[in-house]
């Protein structure tokens, strides 16, 4: 066994097929498959978070998702790499593309619904009966990461207004009042509720990679592209500055205020 035997490495170093002889096109292909491989431990890594913390396992729990927000500051910088791509470099090869677009990705799409922003809509860009429909379909049912911390709560003896036998969590979160009162009492009480206020930490820490993430993504787009329509029909940086309203864990940004 070689080195390049327990890697693949013939396979993975052999992936990339740019579809012009353009210089830049070959940096932006590598960027794009080493984020789908960034994202592919990212969903291992808060998968596995999730069942840790089904388990009331939280110190794996916390070790993962420590993991999870050095994985996005890994994606982050790559960002950094591809806004070295000029406007007119882009323009040599974009054509290409076709309607190739990130917005395709299931990976991408999958770290979304576990983080808990789920929309069916993003669906009907996967074909139905597809693998890549039924994982989402899936993640779209099951708890995401913040639903799995409030359940948990609930079995601390929290009250809380949601169900623990729901079966289908496809809805998005939407603010509590019993969930901001529960987040209030574990701040207000570090000592006696530590391990559930540092996976609030935890928590909080990964929504705000992910915001960052979002934010270069956006600014690469504007830098790159300025207003132009994405590839997949979005509205390119409009549609990636109205992400960035999104807040995912919200009573864990209004504790802050309430203490």
């Amino acid at each position: 066994m070689s080195y390049a035997d327990y890697l693949h490495l013939d396979e993975l170093l052999s992936c990339q097929h740019p579809r012009t002889g353009q210089h830049d096109e070959v940096l932006f292909v590598i960027i794009h498959q080493a984020t789908e491989l960034w994202m592919k431990l990212a969903v291992h890594e808060l998968r596995a978070a999730m069942r840790q913390i089904d388990a009331d396992e939280l110190a794996p729990a916390f070790k993962m998702l420590s993991r999870f927000s050095r994985i996005q500051s890994q994606l982050i910088q790559s960002w950094d790499v591809l806004s070295t791509m000029t406007p007119a470099d882009y323009l040599t090869f974009r054509d290409s593309l076709g309607s190739a677009s990130g917005i395709q990705s299931v990976q991408y799409r999958l770290i979304e619904f576990y983080m808990g922003n789920k929309n069916e809509r993003y669906l009907t860009h996967f074909t139905p009966g597809s693998e890549a429909h039924e994982r989402l379909s899936t993640a779209l049912r099951e708890p995401s990461i913040y639903e799995a911390a409030l359940l948990l709560l609930v079995r601390r003896g929290f009250t809380l207004s949601l169900d623990p036998e729901r079966t289908d969590w496809r809805a998005a979160h939407v603010p509590d009042a019993s969930v901001a009162a529960a987040w209030l009492e574990v701040y207000r009480d570090t000592a006696r509720h530590w391990d559930l206020y540092e996976l609030a930490e935890k928590l909080v820490d990964i929504e705000d990679w992910f915001r960052q993430w979002r934010f270069r993504h956006l600014t690469t787009v504007e830098r790159i592209i300025g207003a132009k329509r994405g590839t997949g029909g979005t509205s390119g940086a409009d549609y990636l500055r109205k992400a960035l309203e999104t807040r995912l864990f919200p009573e864990l940004w209004d504790v802050r205020t309430a203490l």
